[in-house]
């Protein structure tokens, strides 16, 4: 195809390849391909069919009506069928077909009507999150959908003040009430009212009510609707709904007395006779729908599927909402079972001309009775009439068949009035008292009808079509004039089919109605008059009237969608809607008060729409004529359709067209046929023929430039302007400048170009395709190439080598080098197997010793880990019992008060009952006594009547007998009351002696429990005398070892002196011995001997000495680090020490001996510190004990009743009490003997210092003796032996002084270890006691503090007992009662969150507010504290609600209440939230009140400021998701633009600076996050609320990929991929990984990978239902279903493949919903976690203006 080329411009050029459409028998139009080029003036075309046959298609080689050519594949499916390049019949028939029966989307934009096919099936597509997901989106943005029509008008009424009317037509069973129902439901949710008159409600309610008395099955429809309905919705000015109007057209009464084959009467016939048994309607005496002649005309009295039962139930439930009560329901009850039985009346033929109803009528009895009226008038008057002339009233019998005319016609009378009464109650339940500002209409109105028998209903109802598409076809025209004038593009004059001939020859001046009415005034008028008239006046005259060939009693009308012929047997009677004034007046008569107020002529109440709008027509309308007419329903009709014409001029109208599939009601089955014709006649296919006459394909330049850029030239692409590139190119592409229009923000094109620029694209992407595989292949081949010639080379390289050493090389050769190779293998396996043997030795060497020491050190850690766990064992365990005993005390004490308390108020109980019982006998005995003086007064009145007249002796006799009477019945009386004084006063009796049994039980009970504390006060006490034996036994004992260690140090200075004395006798006896070896010269050759021995033993000597040094310096080693002295002396042997001797290794030896005693010394000090740490440790459990202990005893002081056992006790305390000095001086005289010993110790450990040290020195004297010893040997040889003996028995001897001091040392260190154990024994029981004296001081003061409860003076003892101020801050605020409102006002209210962020810590306002807390806490004022709490609840509340949408205020807020809600809990004085408090911390908690309640409405309150907190950033954050995520181009150059049609979409590619990407979605959540963190809030709540943005974020893409076809493509899928990446790195960046914010994404992540992945085999198939397990069935199928190819080179997803993977999910159990519900709220948790802040150490800056709060 050609520039310039459309469907019959295509002669003379090359066509072969290209599809058109073909007209087809069945279906309509066919498909085919152009296989051989067609040239100008041929007449035969040759074609292929899809299905491989070939055809030859005839031309008309005069007028060249070629067929119409086929749009690409790529714009096949639309949204919008003005989209398609190709406009006309096939293009829009074959589009529809792929949406509906491939893509199973039933909703399709044509222009500005939207297309609706029926289903027959229930889709997932109406919930209320499909209504919010279309809620303030633009038209074009979603896919169609009746929502998006009604958010369209709801939208422009917001925006204009205009009215709206949404125009739902089709015919019968197409679906128009169920989208007028939606449309309702739309405006009902999404402008809900905070009113509570629920009128949102009642409109929707209306729709059941209207539908069981206007609708009817027909052949075409279960649930038809048998009237026109207009519904005017109001709304005020906020654009809430405030009330409704109901206008009703055209009734089909006919259907109450007449039903066709197959067809029901109105379903409240049905709905009544199914409850016919129930006891409520037996007065009506219904029976089944079978036995009555209304109901069982058609045939069926049941639709398959639905229960007449339970849609009775529905509407009198609707009835009800309506505010329609009982008694009115019933009334319409009466009135449809009357009419029931009315038509079950027999009429029977006295004679031709005569006609009667029998009185006895059983059905006519029952009419009148229910309507109260004389049966036998209406018996009859339903066969006669009354004629009145000039002179005289004849009343003329009829015939049977006129008597059951005038019977149905009575019926339809009385239905009629009772529909409009229901109707006129609708409007009186739905009328607002409130001003309407603008409403919208939605019209429901009759399709064009036409059936083998036409009548008057159906002239009726083509009439009113051809009124609605006249304002439709002048609609279209004038937007598209207005189209053009707002591009400035020139208008032209557009050909489009006008219907204003029909209507004329309809409703003008003598036409056809004005005909009907004036032939209906004749009283001898027939329809074959009428009939003549009409062929009179138009025949051969008007060429839209026929006469039909084969019948002489009807005309043919040719409307604007088809031609119709209708019969006119029956119109003047219709017209007349005649019923006799006879049977008017006995109906007047009746009782039944709603059947009178059917007949009383009121004039009709007018619209509030009308009263309260000025309609003004868009153009002028014709009046009607002929004011005398009016009361026919042919003139009420065309007055109720000019009424309704004008307003709907007077509105913005919408259309939606309902497309009746097929007749079977098959679900998703497409009739060709069935559809084209309902299209012709709905006028989509002229709205699509007048867009194709103009320029119908329209996009925006950018929208052009993104699509076709890959068109242009790099020299028109370098330009900045867009749309001048875009006018360049496009005067390039396409040559006739008359097939394009440039306007201002448009392109216009005719019909065809978008196709020719889509043929030329993807020519151009062809060509690259075909460009980038050549260069590929060309790539592998080469490579492939290269590959093989370097393995050819090589393989020739080494051929080639082989030949030549063949030649060149010897066998001697060879072998020598062969010889060579074996030796250097030898030899080098030699020189590596030494090396790797030495270094195998010196590892093993390296690891044993290295394992050896490892092993030794893990055994004493486990060995001291051992030790520690037993004695925290034992510790913990006696910490446990301690505890437990002393609660165990405390709660008898209070078990013991609580029980006495409920005794005595059992006590009380059964005083009050007493007294109550002693007052009924007090009662008891007053009635008696007043009943004995009656009697007294009675026989004295019996005395003065005997003496009276004898006429008075019966009287006398029957007062006598009744006096009598009452008197036994008061004897009775008396003896019952003293039989029930008995039985109580035994009842008293055992009751009383039930509670002295229970009152001496629990006397018993208690002198136990006073004798168990007396003895285990006893047992104590002398536990304490036996612990005191065994601790001065211990010190005795103590005394003794340090006296035995003084004895054992002066013995062991005796030894030292005595080895210095031995040593200097050596020295004497040495000096002797070199005198003699002077003069012993003949031992010289002995000597020589000697000498070469002693250079051998040297040598040896040498070595071994090396070996002992390595073994010294890593026992030193093992040594300073075990401090173990034990295993230097079991690893040195008796050699060793020999030959350390002689080298000076035992100097080194002591050396490290002395530097191991110093580590010891540490570490003894180290365990000291340790031990005193620990002693710390207990004190502070200790100090929590007695806070626990004060806990308990502000408990028990809220007890007040104290007995006198107690006061005994006190005195008996206070007794025991004298003792506590003389322990606290045995406790001072224990910590001196503690000290002493401690000094006593730094004393040995000096004196064995300066010990050891003289040792050393002395030891290193005598090894330099020794030393010049060893020489002197050297030259005598005579003394080398006994040298060598004395030197072995010297060593042996220093030996044994070194063992000797090792043990002294081991015996010190053990001393030292049970001085240790002995002193934290000691501090133990010193614990014990000072706790033990600590218990007897709580329980003094406990019992003090009871007796003060009983004198009543605790307000003075308070006062008396404050504690002085303090010298430090305690971490509170002081501030005064009269100040709460300001510290309120000005902490809360007027505080901004920006000022304390800068300048302060995060939570500084919740810790001021504690501080305050705590202060009312320590005064004990619980008036004031609840003041406070109760202010700053509520003050916190008044600044979340005065900044509801504020996010700063309320994250700063929740940071806040969160922290003071961690604050209360932290210092609650609680174990469990005290675990990580300091011991400062601690005693700062809460003394005096529990908070907990408190801190329960904190939490609520913290939770509603939470959610708060989410709908705000929701709520900012929303309107970015989809631009973010979908729309932006991340992937630049990845996604190009498709045509979308008139319906633009209002976001697509823009050019502005400030559209939302997903950059600017990082940004925001980065802001969020950032001021979280500034605010303090804890890192769990913003887990929590950044996985419910991500959340958000996925949900509302994911819902709008659904409701979004044309963002269905694998691009796409490319494009959120790459989205869900970005927000994968932020939340890795702000280490938010484990918040489970990415879970929430996971289905988002499933759709992106489902648009990628292939979609053909079943392994495909498989794989998508394995890995898409976070969607549900019907999300995965409308994926597939609504999947979009971009270009030629993606493919749709075949229809088979969907019902494949459909299968293999049909066990999937998941919920059926297709959108993601975004209102959804995780569940939000508050963690607990400890400030470390230090109250007192917290200031209160000047600039929070609270400098009347004082710090304490």
């Amino acid at each position: 195809m050609i520039p310039g080329s459309c469907d019959n411009s295509w002669v003379c050029q090359s066509v072969e390849y290209n599809r058109v459409w073909i007209p087809d028998e069945e279906e309509v139009w066919k498909s085919a391909e152009i296989t051989k080029d067609f040239k100008s003036g041929e007449n035969v075309l040759h074609l292929q069919l899809e299905d491989g046959t070939e055809i030859s298609y005839t031309v008309d080689p005069i007028k060249q009506t070629l067929p119409h050519l086929r749009n690409p594949d790529i714009l096949v499916g639309e949204n919008d069928l003005t989209a398609l390049s190709y406009l006309h019949e096939p293009a829009v028939l074959h589009n529809l077909k792929v949406r509906f029966v491939e893509s199973k989307l039933i909703y399709t934009y044509c222009g500005i009507i939207l297309v609706a096919i029926n289903p027959y099936k229930q889709l997932p597509i109406y919930g209320d999150a499909i209504i919010y997901a279309y809620s303030g989106q633009n038209m074009g943005d979603m896919d169609p959908h009746i929502f998006a029509v009604a958010e369209e008008a709801y939208k422009q009424m917001a925006r204009n003040n205009k009215n709206q009317s949404i125009i739902v037509s089709g015919e019968s069973g197409a679906g128009k009430t169920v989208s007028a129902r939606y449309a309702m439901r739309y405006f009902a949710t999404v402008s809900k009212s905070s009113s509570k008159a629920h009128v949102e409600d009642k409109v929707l309610a209306s729709n059941p009510l209207t539908e069981a008395i206007g609708n009817a099955k027909t052949t075409r429809n279960d649930n038809s609707s048998r009237f026109g309905k207009y519904t005017g919705i109001g709304f005020d000015k906020r654009y809430q709904i405030i009330g409704a109007n109901l206008r009703t057209y055209l009734l089909e009464k006919s259907r109450v007395v007449f039903q066709s084959e197959n067809e029901r009467n109105y379903h409240i016939f049905y709905q009544l006779c199914a409850l016919a048994k129930e006891s409520e309607y037996q007065h009506l005496k219904l029976v089944s729908a079978d036995e009555f002649n209304y109901t069982s005309m058609g045939g069926t009295t049941v639709i398959e599927g639905v229960s007449d039962k339970a849609d009775m139930v529905e509407t009198q439930k609707t009835f009800t909402l309506l505010g329609l009560k009982e008694d009115f329901q019933m009334d319409v009850f009466k009135v449809l079972a009357a009419i029931l039985h009315l038509g079950n009346v027999q009429v029977k033929a006295a004679s031709e001309d005569k006609s009667y109803v029998s009185l006895d009528d059983h059905h006519l009895n029952i009419f009148c009775e229910l309507l109260d009226i004389d049966n036998s008038k209406v018996a009859h008057w339903l066969c006669n009439r009354k004629l009145m002339t000039s002179s005289e009233t004849v009343i003329k019998p009829m015939m049977k068949n006129q008597a059951v005319n005038a019977r149905d016609a009575l019926a339809k009378q009385i239905y009629a009035y009772l529909f409009d009464c229901i109707v006129g109650k609708i409007n009186n339940a739905l009328l607002f008292s409130g001003k309407q500002h603008t409403f919208i209409g939605v019209l429901d109105i009759y399709g064009f009808e036409t059936f083998d028998v036409n009548s008057f209903e159906q002239f009726c109802i083509n009439y009113a079509n051809e009124k609605l598409q006249q304002q439709f076809n002048l609609h279209v025209f004038k937007l598209e004039q207005e189209e053009y004038m707002k591009e400035d593009i020139p208008w032209t004059l557009i050909d489009f089919y006008d219907n204003q001939p029909v209507i004329n020859l309809i409703e003008a001046k003598m036409g056809i109605l004005d005909l009907l009415d004036e032939e209906c005034l004749f009283p001898q008028g027939t329809d074959e008059n009428w009939l003549q008239k009409l062929y009179n006046n138009y025949l051969d005259k008007n060429p839209l009237f026929e006469k039909p060939r084969m019948s002489s009693k009807a005309f043919m009308i040719q409307h604007f969608a088809d031609k119709v012929q209708y019969k006119c047997e029956g119109f003047l009677e219709k017209n007349r809607d005649t019923i006799y004034e006879e049977l008017i007046e006995i109906l007047k008569t009746s009782k039944f008060q709603l059947l009178v107020k059917f007949f009383q002529e009121d004039e009709v109440p007018s619209s509030p729409f009308n009263s309260s709008i000025k309609i003004k027509p868009a153009w002028p309308v014709v009046k009607p004529t002929n004011k005398q007419l009016r009361k026919t329903v042919g003139n009420k009709f065309r007055s109720s359709l000019y009424l309704l014409m004008e307003t709907l001029n007077a509105t913005t109208p919408h259309y939606v067209r309902c497309i009746k599939p097929n007749d079977d009601k098959l679900p998703f089955e497409y009739d060709s046929k069935r559809v084209v014709q309902q299209l012709r006649a709905c006028g989509v296919l002229e709205t699509i023929r007048i867009s194709a006459q103009s320029y119908p394909s329209r996009w925006t330049y950018i929208e052009f430039f993104s699509r076709y850029s890959i068109l242009m030239t790099q020299q028109e692409i370098s330009q900045n302007d867009k749309k001048q590139i875009c006018k360049i190119s496009l005067q390039r592409l396409i040559q006739d400048p008359n097939q394009y229009k440039f306007g201002r923000t448009k392109i216009f094109f005719r019909a065809g170009q978008v196709a020719y620029l889509e043929k030329l694209r993807s020519d151009k992407l062809r060509g690259a395709c075909i460009t980038i595989q050549k260069n590929v292949r060309s790539w592998i081949q080469r490579k492939k190439f290269l590959r093989l010639k370097y393995a050819v080379i090589t393989i020739q390289q080494y051929f080639r080598g082989q030949r030549t050493v063949r030649q060149a090389v010897s066998a001697t050769a060879l072998k020598q080098a062969w010889a060579a190779i074996i030796i250097q293998k030898y030899c080098r396996r030699f020189l590596v197997r030494r090396i790797y043997q030495l270094i195998y030795v010196a590892t093993v060497t390296i690891q044993a010793y290295t394992r050896g020491y490892l092993a030794r050190k893990k055994y004493q850690k486990i060995l001291q880990e051992h030790k520690a766990i037993v004695l925290q064992k034992y510790a913990r365990a006696w910490l446990a019992r301690r505890r437990f005993q002393s609660i165990r005390r405390f709660v008898l004490n209070i078990q013991l008060s609580y029980r006495v308390q409920r005794l005595q108020k059992k006590l009380e109980d059964q005083n009050k009952e007493n007294h109550g019982l002693l007052e009924r006998l007090t009662g008891l005995a007053a009635v008696h006594s007043s009943n004995v003086s009656k009697l007294q007064k009675l026989e004295t009145e019996f005395e003065k009547s005997v003496a009276q007249k004898k006429i008075l002796e019966e009287q006398i006799k029957k007062s006598k007998e009744e006096t009598e009477q009452k008197v036994t019945k008061l004897e009775q009386q008396y003896t019952s009351l003293e039989g029930q004084k008995q039985e109580l006063e035994k009842k008293l009796q055992d009751k009383s002696r039930e509670m002295e049994e229970k009152m001496d039980d629990l006397t018993k009970q208690l002198f136990a429990d006073l004798e168990k504390e007396e003895r285990q006060r006893k047992i104590l006490e002398t536990n304490f005398q036996n612990q005191k034996k065994d601790y001065e036994k211990q010190i005795e004992a103590l005394h003794e070892e340090i006296r035995c260690l003084r004895e054992e140090n002066i013995r062991l200075q005796q030894q030292s002196q005595d080895d210095f004395q031995m040593n200097e006798n050596l020295k004497q006896e040495i000096e002797q011995l070199k005198k003699q070896a002077k003069e012993i010269p003949g031992l010289k050759k002995e000597i020589l001997l000697l000498e070469a021995q002693k250079i051998d033993t040297e040598k040896q000597i040498q070595t071994q000495v090396k070996d002992m040094r390595e073994k010294m310096s890593e026992v030193t080693k093992q040594l300073l680090g075990s401090l173990e002295i034990e295993g230097l002396q079991n690893r040195l042997s008796q050699e060793d020490l020999e030959q350390m001797n002689e080298d000076g290794e035992l100097w080194f030896a002591y050396d490290g001996l002395k530097k191991a005693t110093r580590v010891l010394e540490c570490h003894f000090q180290a365990q000291k510190e340790s031990y005193e740490k620990e002693i710390e440790t207990l004190n502070f459990k200790i100090e929590h004990l007695n806070q626990e202990t004060n806990h308990l005893q502000k408990l028990f002081r809220e007890e007040n009743s104290v007995n006198d056992n107690i006061r005994q006790e006190v005195t008996r305390l206070s007794a025991e009490n004298m003792i506590i000095p003389e322990l606290k001086q045995q406790v001072s005289e224990l910590k001196r003997q503690k000290l002493d010993l401690e000094n006593s110790l730094k004393e040995q450990a000096s004196e064995m210092k300066e010990k050891m040290e003289k040792v050393s020195i002395q030891l290193h004297h005598d090894l330099e003796e020794e030393g010049s010893q060893r020489r002197s040997l050297e030259l005598q040889r005579q003394n080398y032996e006994k040298e060598k003996e004395e030197l072995v028995a010297k060593l042996e001897e220093i030996q044994e002084k070194n063992n000797q001091l090792k043990k002294e040392f081991k015996s010190e260190s053990e001393a030292k270890g049970k001085i240790r154990q002995e002193i934290s024994r000691l501090t133990a029981e010193n614990m014990d006691l000072e706790e033990q004296i600590d218990m007897k001081n709580k329980s003094i003061r406990k019992l003090q503090d009871q007796i003060q409860a009983l004198t009543k003076t605790i307000e003075k003892e308070s006062k008396a007992g404050a504690p002085p101020p303090p010298k430090e801050y305690i971490g509170m605020l002081e501030y005064k009662s009269e100040d709460e409102a300001k510290l309120i006002k000005h902490l809360v209210l007027d505080l901004k969150p920006r000022g304390v962020v800068v300048n302060m810590f995060p939570g500084l306002p919740a810790h001021i507010m504690f501080m305050c807390v705590r202060y009312a806490d320590h005064l004990n004022d619980a008036d004031r504290l609840k003041s406070l709490m109760n202010s700053i609840i509520n003050g916190i509340k008044e600044a979340s609600q005065n900044h509801a949408g504020d996010f700063e205020m309320l994250s700063f807020w929740l940071s806040n209440i969160y922290h003071f809600l961690n604050c209360l809990r932290q210092y609650s004085g609680e174990e469990e939230f005290m675990k990580h408090n300091t011991s400062r911390q601690n005693n700062n908690c809460l003394k005096n009140f529990d908070l907990s309640e408190h801190r329960q409405i904190l939490s609520d309150l913290a939770i509603r400021i939470y959610q708060q907190f989410i709908t705000v950033m929701e709520n900012n954050i929303q309107s970015m998701i989809v631009p973010g995520m979908l729309e932006h181009e991340s992937l630049q150059g990845i996604s190009s633009m498709k045509p979308t049609g008139l319906r633009k979409r209002s976001s697509s590619i823009k050019e502005d600076p400030d559209s939302y990407t997903i950059t600017t979605l990082l940004q925001q959540l980065s802001y969020y996050y950032n001021t979280m963190c500034q605010h303090g809030m804890d890192p769990e709540l913003i887990k929590q609320a950044v996985r419910q943005l991500f959340f958000l974020i996925g949900a509302v893409t994911l819902n709008n990929l659904f409701l979004r076809k044309d963002m269905c493509s694998c691009r796409k899928g490319m494009q959120i991929r790459c989205n869900i990446s970005y927000l994968e790195e932020w939340l890795k960046e702000k280490n938010l990984q484990n918040s489970s914010a990415k879970e929430t994404m996971e289905p988002l992540s499933q759709v992106a990978w489902l648009l990628q992945v292939n979609k053909t085999t079943d392994d495909d198939a498989k794989e998508i239902c394995d890995r898409c397990s976070s969607l549900s069935a019907v999300q995965i199928v409308k994926i597939l279903n609504s999947y979009t190819p971009i270009d030629d080179f993606e493919k749709r997803v075949a229809p088979s493949f969907v019902r494949k993977v459909q299968s293999m999910l049909h066990n999937r159990e998941d919920m059926p919903q297709l959108v993601l519900d975004t209102k959804y709220q995780f569940q939000v948790t508050f963690p607990f976690t400890p400030s470390s802040q230090a109250l007192e150490t917290i200031q209160v800056p000047s600039s929070l203006k609270l400098g009347f709060l004082i710090r304490v």
